[in-house]
């Protein structure tokens, strides 16, 4: 038998045994059908002790990096290095883990990197340095370093208290195959058809990337299309790494869905079923065998390196039913190895709310495109041969623990904070979580409801970055830094949990992709930054006051007005925590030109607080006091684009 073949048997049969005892009625054969029957093993190493390193994600404050953009710790990986905006330019875990006393600095509890496994090294003149063209399942990215750098940068971080999230992607591989439609065994790109009157239309055909087709990427001989699908072949280039897939199981053409480029994101099939433009090859995440092979290397993974948790790729391009799965799954084999609390969420490019949320919630089917799809407990948990895929434990309603919250992305940073529209669109949209997302924790999750667990950012490496000026962004209606300002302090003081996009920090200001994924060693690391400083002072004001972190969230003033005349224009409030307990209120005035208050015709701002509470701004250098009046009224007037931030007087901790 093959040694390696043998060692990976004995880590199933290991595995196996302890999901045993975690799931206890589970019986030891539906256990081993949980464990794919792999190709190779992940990782020639043995796993380490695993560990539990988080408590509450609410309290963490995840920092978003592009490896290869962080910090250059070791040169001796940096092949195929330019300075090019789509070429890999040398970051690695080295400088990662080098760079730590930065981002310690900063206030960073959490650090979620790029995909780690082995990718396409270049295709069509720009190259994988993101992550997300997988080639290779079960190894590591040279560029980035090998498991020993890996593993040292995780355990720093631990030594450091922060948590690592890996980024991981299970709808597509990289452009590994084409689609033979002619036959001839080479890659084409030709026109088919005439154009004469009468004759066939003249169509563009590209075979790495041919448009989709609801029945297949079709053949097609000298007399036009055939009735068949048109076979696949795997490239075999070493140069840029374009070799067919690992594990082995990813070489069956069977487990794609070989329907060729999304042109409809609206039509759930292309949504689910297509390639993702750029010729990336969707997998067929239905399948099960598919199912128990993205558990197995993902968890296998943690294994050997004690990460923390996952931001998981193109959620929406999946079936609902795959991530009630997937994660399931991997809680109960991380849990039986000691590893609980164990991050899992989602991006769902898109600003639909109620599609983001529904990838959070637990009825099935969860949204109609989970309907469309075929979601269904009874067949999920039933016989193979009947489109099932018996795991560890009967499959229930759970999936991740949460999202990036893009909606907000849209319809508060972009509208509200940047483009200075009325501060009712975050209200209406706060309003709809109990609507969309997920009320109740999932079992062997973080312990805490979707609802209150949302990612929120800024922006990211797929959008603009906030302070992008230029071609396909408006106009910034105030100082672009000061309204950036106001944003973080939004982010820093709401509900969930906050995501920082490296470099914003910097004040990078990068347009599409890939402009907005700028070398942060262009910055030198500055410390001394305004920006840099308004962010430190935000993580450690999150950290200090607990309201801020656990507390309930209320909103106490909104508005549709945004004219120069009106009173309370760009103004919006929230308070955090209990009125007899830990308690914050924060005052935003999104304003770009005026000065503007919590009050409108006669009407003031009300809370819960009891008369004659004091609240102390503890943002404004002169700690300015506002004294609470009858019924729980305060009136906080603001110049344009500025915030406060009120805590009251007996709670003020000094020196923050």
């Amino acid at each position: 038998m093959d040694r390696r073949r043998s060692r990976l048997s004995l880590w199933r049969t290991a595995r196996a045994a302890a999901l045993a005892r975690a799931a206890g009625a589970a019986s030891l054969a539906l256990l081993a059908a949980a464990c794919a029957e792999l190709d190779q093993e992940p990782a020639r190493s043995v796993s380490l002790s695993l560990g539990t390193h988080a408590s509450d994600w609410r309290e963490e404050i995840i920092y978003q990096v592009l490896t290869d953009r962080f910090a250059d710790g070791d040169a001796g990986n940096n092949t195929r290095v330019s300075s090019a905006p789509g070429r890999w330019h040398g970051g690695d875990w080295k400088g990662l883990e080098e760079r730590l006393p930065y981002l310690e600095e900063l206030g960073v509890t959490a650090l979620w990197i790029s995909p780690i496994v082995k990718n396409v090294d270049s295709d069509a003149g720009v190259d994988g340095y993101h992550g997300y063209w997988t080639q290779d399942f079960t190894e590591l990215n040279p560029h980035f370093g090998d498991l020993a750098s890996l593993r040292r940068l995780v355990a720093s971080a631990h030594d450091r208290g922060m948590k690592v999230i890996l980024d991981i992607v299970t709808n597509h591989v990289g452009q590994l195959f084409y689609y033979d439609i002619n036959e001839n065994g080479r890659p084409d790109e030709g026109v088919h058809g005439s154009g004469g009157d009468g004759r066939v239309q003249l169509e563009e055909v590209n075979e790495y990337d041919p448009e989709f087709d609801p029945r297949g990427v079709q053949a097609r001989t000298s007399l036009g299309k055939s009735s068949r699908r048109a076979p696949i072949v795997f490239r075999h280039d070493p140069a840029t790494n374009h070799l067919p897939p690992r594990p082995e199981v990813f070489q069956n053409p069977e487990v794609y869905n070989r329907k060729g480029r999304i042109l409809d994101f609206e039509d759930v099939d292309q949504l689910v079923h297509g390639d993702f433009p750029g010729g990336l090859k969707d997998i067929d995440t239905s399948r099960c065998d598919v199912k128990r092979a993205m558990v197995d290397v993902f968890v296998r993974w943690v294994e050997l390196t004690d990460v923390d948790g996952f931001r998981i790729d193109t959620l929406k391009h999946v079936e609902h039913e795959f991530w009630r799965y997937f994660t399931q799954n991997v809680r109960l084999q991380l849990a039986a190895m000691g590893k609980t609390n164990f991050f899992m969420f989602g991006e769902a490019f898109d600003g639909e709310d109620d599609l983001v949320g529904s990838f959070t919630r637990h009825e099935v089917p969860a949204h109609p495109h989970d309907e469309a799809l075929g979601g269904d407990l009874e067949r999920e948990n039933g016989d193979e041969a009947e489109g099932g895929c018996p795991g560890a434990a009967p499959i229930t309603g759970d999936s991740v623990d949460s999202v990036l919250y893009f909606p907000q992305h849209y319809q508060v940073f972009r509208d509200v904070f940047r483009d200075a529209r009325a501060t009712r669109r975050i209200e209406e949209l706060w309003h709809a979580r109990a609507l969309n997302y997920g009320a109740e924790p999932n079992a062997n999750g973080i312990g805490v409801p979707p609802l209150k667990a949302l990612v929120n950012f800024i922006d990211n490496h797929d959008v603009p970055r906030f302070l992008h000026v230029g071609p396909g962004a408006s106009p910034f209606e105030a100082d672009p830094e000061a309204a950036l300002k106001n944003a973080l302090l939004f982010l820093f003081t709401e509900d969930g949990i906050p995501c920082l996009y490296y470099g914003t920090e910097q004040g990078f200001s990068g347009g599409d992709d890939p402009a907005n994924r700028e070398d942060l060693w262009e910055s030198g690391y500055d410390t001394q930054r305004p920006l840099f400083r308004w962010v430190q002072r935000l993580t450690a004001l999150r950290r200090g006051y607990q309201a801020l972190t656990l507390g309930e969230q209320r909103v106490r003033w909104s508005t549709e007005r945004t004219g120069e005349e009106d009173e309370d224009a760009g103004m919006f409030a929230f308070d955090r925590g209990e009125p007899d307990g830990d308690y914050a209120l924060v005052v935003l005035n999104t304003h770009p030109r005026k000065q503007s208050a919590t009050s409108f015709d006669g009407a003031a701002m009300t809370t819960g607080l009891t008369r004659g509470t004091v609240l102390v701004d503890v943002l404004s250098p002169e700690k300015k006091t506002y004294r609470v009046g009858a019924n729980g009224a305060v009136t906080v007037t603001l110049p344009p684009v500025s915030g406060a931030l009120l805590i009251p007087e007996d709670q003020v901790i000094h020196g923050l």
